[in-house]
């Protein structure tokens, strides 16, 4: 059985090793072809354990997205939250965190779950849109009514349709996710050519034509 890492109460350790466990099952597996034994197998704990943290399957995936992807938009938030300059910078920094701390990383893992299986577990496709895509949208639409009340951008209609601002992202994860092994994308030129197209779009004409 695993034993809790150092510096960490027991019962906080035991749940993000079944946490870290469940991330790579999904992953690996699915939703619907992961069964808890087979989580329970991988943090070296019982079943029973598993029911004492998450009651099912749809509990334990529910607590994976607050684990792993909940903090990461925490951190785009803490990005505006303590912002004292252009809105254009802000933006700059928000997408460089979604790039670098989930299209990047294993986490866009979780977008090919739900890709594959959302329609067969709609209640998946609810939570996540509520935990995850509402307040990512929110938090784009914040920071392009900073822009434009600051001059930096244009008034525009990506403030109704923020999804257009994630598009790219969003395709970045689709495409290492499927194509990868026959053309492998390089994130960072990638993510600078959304950013230049996108700050482009967004700038408010100076010139007054």
């Amino acid at each position: 059985m695993s034993t809790p890492r150092r510096g960490r109460p027991a019962k906080a350790g035991r749940q993000e090793d079944i946490l870290e466990a469940a991330l790579e099952a999904f992953s690996r597996t699915g939703f619907a072809a992961t069964r808890i034994d087979d989580v329970a197998r991988r943090a070296g704990i019982s079943k029973g354990t598993i029911y004492l943290y998450f009651p099912s399957k749809e509990a334990l995936f529910e607590g994976v997205v607050r684990h792993f992807m909940v903090p990461k938009l925490d951190r785009v938030d803490e990005l505006r939250a303590g912002h004292i300059g252009s809105a254009d910078d802000l933006l700059r920094m928000q997408l460089a965190t979604v790039y670098r701390e989930i299209v990047g990383s294993r986490l866009r893992e979780i977008l090919r779950l739900l890709l594959a299986e959302g329609p067969r577990f709609p209640e998946l496709l609810a939570f996540y849109h509520a935990e995850v895509v509402d307040r990512a949208m929110a938090g784009l639409r914040a920071t392009i009514e900073l822009g434009i009340a600051q001059g930096v951008f244009r008034p525009n209609s990506a403030r109704d349709f923020p999804q257009v601002v994630m598009g790219p992202a969003i395709l970045a994860g689709v495409w290492t996710l499927l194509f990868d092994s026959f053309a492998p994308l390089d994130l960072d030129a990638y993510a600078e050519a959304h950013l230049d197209i996108l700050l482009r779009g967004l700038a408010k004409d100076r010139t007054g034509c």
